[in-house]
C-alpha cells in the first residue's frame, strides 16, 4: 500500500490540533461513499470504513453521517483485514448541503471542507445569469470562495458582452473564460491548486466539468457527455469521489453538486449591490416594494441595477422562506435557526455571555 501525505490532501494544522482531542485513533479523509461503507485515505493508504455503532446511535440529522472529504478518526490507519470503524467527524470549515432524499426538513451534506468551488457555465446553451446567482448564493453559503468559469468559449461569439453582464453579478468574484476544445484559459484555474488546496465544481450536466478535471487530472478518469438538444445535459458522474490532483491537492467530484436546494443559500454576499443599496433607503426594513424614497427602486429607474436581477433576488428570498425580510433579519433568521436547539438566539446570547464570563 502507498504512504499518502496528507498535508498535501488538505490535512491543515486545525484538523491536527482537533483530532488530538481523540487519543488512541487515527486520522483519515473520506475519499468516496457507497451507501453506508466509506473509502478512506489515511497516511498508510486506503481503507474500507463503517461508522461505529455507538456513532450511529448519537447521530441526530442526516449532516451527522460522513461526507465526502471529511476528515474522521478512525480505530486503524492501515488494512488489518475488516472494515475500519469511524468515531468522530471533525469539524467541517466548509459544506454543501441538500435536502435529504424523502425528508421534509433534513439535510445532508453532500462534499465538506473545499477551499474554492468552481461554478461552471457554458457561454452557449447553458448560459444563464439568474442560474448564475443562484449558484454564487450557494457558494458562498457553504464556506468555501466560489470562482466562475465560463466554458465552451469557441462556441460563443459575443464573449465581451457576456463578460459585460455577468459582471453584473459576479460581485467581485474572479471569471475566468476558458475552452476545452482549444486549451485556452485553463492555466487560470491552476493558481487555486496546490497541496492542500480542495477544490470543486458545480454546474449544469454537460457544461464541461468532467472535461476540466480531466484535463487537471492528465487522464480520462471521468466519462463526459455535452447537452442534450433540451439543453438538460446528462448526468455523467454516479457517485462522490475525491480524486487527488498530480499537481497536489484534490478536487472533489460529486453528482449532488448540481442538486443543491435553496434552503442553502448567502443572499447578503450574492446580492451585496442591493444590500449597500437598502442602506441609502429612508425606511430601516423597507421590503424595496412600494415604500418611498427607495434607493434600490431609484436604482432600477435609474438604470444602475435591472429589474430582473432584483426579481430574481425577491424570487431567491422566497424560495429561501426569507421573503418580506431585509438582510438583517435574514442574518437573525439564520443565526436563530442555528441556535434553534438551544432555545432561540436569546438563549444562545446568555450561553455565550457565560463563556465569556468563565473566561
Amino acid at each position: 500500500m502507498n504512504k499518502i501525505n496528507m498535508e498535501n490532501i488538505g490535512l491543515s494544522q486545525r484538523f491536527i490540533t482537533e483530532a488530538a482531542l481523540y487519543s488512541n485513533f487515527y486520522i483519515g479523509r473520506v475519499g468516496s461513499q457507497y451507501k453506508v461503507l466509506y473509502k478512506v485515505i489515511t497516511a498508510q493508504g486506503e481503507l474500507r470504513a463503517e461508522i461505529s455503532g455507538k456513532f450511529r446511535f448519537a447521530i441526530q440529522t442526516s449532516s451527522d453521517y460522513p461526507a465526502v472529504g471529511d476528515f474522521v478518526m478512525l480505530d486503524r490507519n492501515e488494512d488489518s483485514g475488516g472494515n475500519a470503524i469511524i468515531h468522530h467527524v471533525l469539524t467541517r470549515k466548509s459544506a454543501f448541503i441538500r435536502k435529504a432524499a424523502g425528508t421534509a426538513n433534513n439535510e445532508q451534506v453532500i462534499a465538506a471542507n473545499i477551499d474554492t468551488v468552481f461554478i461552471c457555465m457554458s457561454l452557449n446553451n447553458d448560459y444563464n445569469l439568474r442560474r448564475l446567482e443562484r449558484y454564487l448564493g450557494i457558494a458562498w453559503d457553504s464556506g468555501a470562495v466560489p470562482v466562475i468559469v465560463l466554458t465552451k468559449s469557441d462556441l460563443c461569439n459575443n464573449i465581451s458582452q457576456r463578460l459585460a453582464e455577468i459582471d453584473t453579478v459576479a460581485c467581485g468574484v474572479d471569471v475566468f473564460v476558458t475552452s476545452s476544445f482549444t486549451g485556452d484559459g485553463l492555466e487560470s484555474v491552476q493558481k487555486y491548486l496546490g497541496s492542500g488546496k480542495t477544490i470543486a465544481f458545480i454546474g449544469s450536466s454537460g457544461v464541461g466539468k468532467s472535461t476540466i478535471i480531466n484535463k487537471l487530472m492528465d487522464q480520462n478518469v471521468l466519462s463526459t457527455n455535452g447537452l442534450r438538444n433540451d439543453d438538460r445535459g446528462r448526468h455523467t458522474t454516479t457517485r462522490r469521489e475525491l480524486l487527488i490532483l498530480p499537481g497536489g491537492g484534490v478536487v472533489i467530484d460529486t453528482p449532488g453538486m448540481r442538486e443543491l436546494g435553496i434552503e442553502n443559500i448567502n443572499l447578503t454576499k450574492t446580492f451585496i449591490d442591493i444590500d449597500e443599496l437598502a442602506k441609502k433607503c429612508r425606511f430601516r426594513d423597507c421590503t424595496h416594494i412600494r415604500e418611498p424614497n427607495c434607493a434600490v427602486q431609484k436604482a432600477i429607474q435609474d438604470g444602475l441595477l435591472s429589474a430582473e436581477r432584483f426579481a430574481n433576488y425577491l424570487k431567491l428570498k422566497k424560495e429561501a422562506k426569507y421573503e418580506g425580510l431585509n438582510s438583517r433579519q435574514i442574518d437573525t433568521e439564520k443565526i436563530t435557526s442555528m441556535f434553534a436547539e438551544m432555545g432561540g438566539i436569546k438563549n444562545a446570547r446568555a450561553f455565550i455571555k457565560t463563556k465569556s464570563k468563565k473566561r
